[in-house]
């Protein structure tokens, strides 16, 4: 199983910083939302 994972995350090394970028701004906007009345 480890080494499954381990190819995957080989094959796919171009785009993993694309998408932690990605789930990171889904994270924010997830916060921001729900903050977002509290604010008004």
């Amino acid at each position: 199983m480890f080494h499954q994972i381990k190819t995957a995350a080989a094959r796919s090394q171009d785009t993993l910083l694309g998408d932690a970028m990605g789930a990171v701004a889904l994270v924010v906007m997830l916060v921001g939302g729900l903050y977002l009345p509290g604010l008004l």
